[in-house]
Formats: structure tokens, C-alpha cells, sequence
């Protein structure tokens, strides 16, 4: 059980909400206008989860691992179509996952606070909570790009504590990806690893989350 936690920090992408068809449809959108093949939604979905930098230089090498360098011209040219194209349909085929929305409510109710710490670009968070209409469960968020550093690194779990007013050990980090369970335990920090998701089709349990569950709805059993 996870005794005595206060804050709860959610991942976006694949934790809360599927947003895997308008990530593939504005970065397929962005390589057909650079002339370039196209990818299916499968391969895309193993590219999500460290921001949308990555997942451009991703699509543009074709690869999920980046071992050479994007040419900077057409990194940036790419990146302005991606942002630019996924802002127009961010949350067009966007979904929450089964038990979402009952589960954030039922934690609301038992006084967590909740949170989001995402790689996502700040900018489209707020179109999607608002989208989906779960803005109203979360008192603060933060982006890939509102810090200098991002998950995997821990610094953006420890500015939410800070930020709050909340320990590290009253709070607890629940994603679909290593990058979250990286994150948190730098930060030293409880973890829950949800099994569904992105997570570059690796089994969340071999990064070692404290917890992991098949559903959000399982989340509020194991809080005490």
C-alpha cells in the first residue's frame, strides 16, 4: 500500500489520455510535407514519451534510437510544421483511458491533490484537459519545456513537491514509461507503472515502479 501520500503526480501521455492517433496524424502531416515516407500509428506509438524534439528527430531518422545527428536546418523546419500541424488537431481523436475520469473524481473527493508532469510542450496541455474536460482535477502542471530539465531527470517531481508544499514521501509519480519511474526514483520518490500505454514497447516492470496496475482504476485500492 502507499501509506500516507498527499500529491499524486500523473504523466499525460499514456497514463491519462491516448493521444497517439493526433500525435501520428501531425508528425506524418509534417513528414509528407518534407517529402518524406510516412509511419504507421504503431511504430509512431514507440516514439512518444521524451517530447516533441525527440519524437521529430525520431520520425526524421525513422528510428527510435538516436545515435547521429539531425541535420539543424531541417530539424527546425520539421519542428515548426510538427507544432504547427499537431496545435490545429491536438485533440481531435484524443481520448481519457477506461476509468480516467472515475478515478481522478474519486480522488478529488478524498482530498489528493493532483498534479501533471509531462514532456508534452506546455502550450498543449491546457487545449486537451479543457478537451476532455478534466481540468478542473488538477491544481498545477508542467511541460517538457517549462523547466531546463525533463523526465527522465527528477528535477520536475521535486519542483512540483517544492512548489506545493509537499514531500517527497507524501507524494508519489504514476506513468506508462521508464521515463517516469526514471524520474522518480532519482527524485526518491514512490512509483506507480501503469501497463498499458506507450512505453516503447517495453514492460513497465522492468524498470521497477513500486506498484504497477492494468488500470487507472486501480489506483485509488492501493492508497491508504
Amino acid at each position: 500500500m502507499l501509506k500516507n501520500k498527499k500529491l499524486l503526480l500523473f504523466d499525460f501521455d499514456g497514463t491519462l489520455i491516448d493521444s497517439g492517433q493526433d500525435l501520428a496524424l501531425a508528425l506524418n502531416d509534417m513528414l509528407t510535407q518534407l517529402g518524406r515516407k510516412n509511419f504507421s500509428l504503431e511504430t509512431i506509438h514507440n516514439w512518444v514519451g521524451n517530447g516533441a524534439q525527440t519524437l521529430v528527430k525520431r520520425a526524421l531518422l525513422g528510428k527510435k534510437e538516436i545515435e547521429e545527428e539531425v541535420q539543424e536546418e531541417l530539424f527546425n523546419k520539421a519542428l515548426e510544421i510538427f507544432l504547427a500541424s499537431y496545435a490545429k488537431n491536438v485533440c481531435e481523436e484524443t481520448l481519457l483511458y477506461p476509468e480516467v475520469k472515475e478515478t481522478l473524481t474519486t480522488l478529488q473527493e478524498k482530498g489528493y491533490r493532483l498534479s501533471i508532469v509531462t514532456n508534452k510542450p506546455y502550450a498543449f496541455v491546457a487545449p486537451i484537459l479543457e478537451g476532455l474536460a478534466i481540468g478542473e482535477f488538477f491544481e498545477y502542471y508542467i511541460g517538457g519545456d517549462s523547466l531546463t530539465q525533463k523526465k527522465p531527470r527528477p528535477e520536475p517531481l521535486l519542483h512540483i513537491c517544492e512548489k506545493l508544499g509537499v514531500s517527497v514521501e507524501e507524494s508519489v509519480m504514476i506513468g506508462d514509461s521508464k521515463n517516469d519511474i526514471l524520474a522518480a526514483h532519482g527524485a526518491g520518490m514512490e512509483s506507480v507503472g501503469v501497463s498499458y500505454g506507450y512505453n516503447y514497447a517495453e514492460p513497465i516492470e522492468l524498470s521497477k515502479p513500486t506498484y504497477v496496475i492494468a488500470s487507472m482504476g486501480e489506483l485509488v485500492g492501493l492508497l491508504a
